[in-house]
């Protein structure tokens, strides 16, 4: 199921490979963030802690890498992580980051569509690295307020994943890949796309 538009894909086809590398890096260095003890620490997504979130997001990325033709995959679901990591969190996301990277650059930029582990399967490319990209970023997030960080997004990223987002996320809720829309609080901020973007995809963003 496909209900991007052709002005949305359109947007995204020059951003995307920058779309990915600023998610990459928030990902990457929120997960270096984390210090001792907060491994357990409650996250956004409620049933998981920090270290889950952070198996979740790697498993997603190779997930991806999987489909575009690098690598196995994950070892592992990332729908029921352990919270038990073998080796160091952060080597984990490098590996699965690194696996993922070099799989976006196998595509070129005139390739009209994508395999993605979405139920949606194929996606034209754009669509499909943003979807990719929101995933290592909203996670990002996740652990940021989890461990007392700051956030890792800003406007103009949250501006390419919420376009991306709004014409796939809404049947993923059903299987509880997303929750329901926060309703927005009225309170001013200094970010309000990213606000919008992280209600959308069921957070409160304070």
């Amino acid at each position: 199921m496909n209900t991007t538009d052709s002005a949305t894909v359109e947007s995204l086809r020059p951003v995307w490979r920058g779309v990915l590398a600023a998610s990459y890096q928030a990902l990457e260095r929120t997960v270096a963030g984390v210090r001792d003890g907060q491994e357990d620490n409650v996250t956004p997504c409620s049933q998981w802690s920090v270290t889950q979130v952070i198996q979740h997001a790697a498993g997603d990325q190779l997930a991806y890498a999987m489909k575009l033709g690098v690598g196995n995959g994950p070892a592992y679901d990332p729908f029921a992580p352990s919270g038990t990591v073998d080796g160091t969190a952060a080597g984990l996301v490098k590996e699965a980051v690194e696996q993922t990277a070099a799989a976006w650059a196998t595509v070129s930029d005139d390739t009209a569509t994508v395999p993605t582990p979405l139920p949606h399967g194929d996606l034209p490319t754009p669509v499909a690295a943003v979807m990719c990209a929101l995933d290592a970023a909203v996670h990002a997030w996740d652990i940021a307020v989890a461990t007392g960080q700051p956030s890792p997004l800003d406007d103009e990223l949250a501006g390419h994943l919420l376009a991306a987002a709004r014409g796939i996320v809404e049947p993923l809720r059903q299987w509880g890949a997303y929750a329901a829309v926060v309703e927005a609080d009225g309170a001013p901020s200094a970010t309000p796309v990213v606000d919008e973007l992280l209600r959308y995809l069921g957070r409160e963003p304070r």
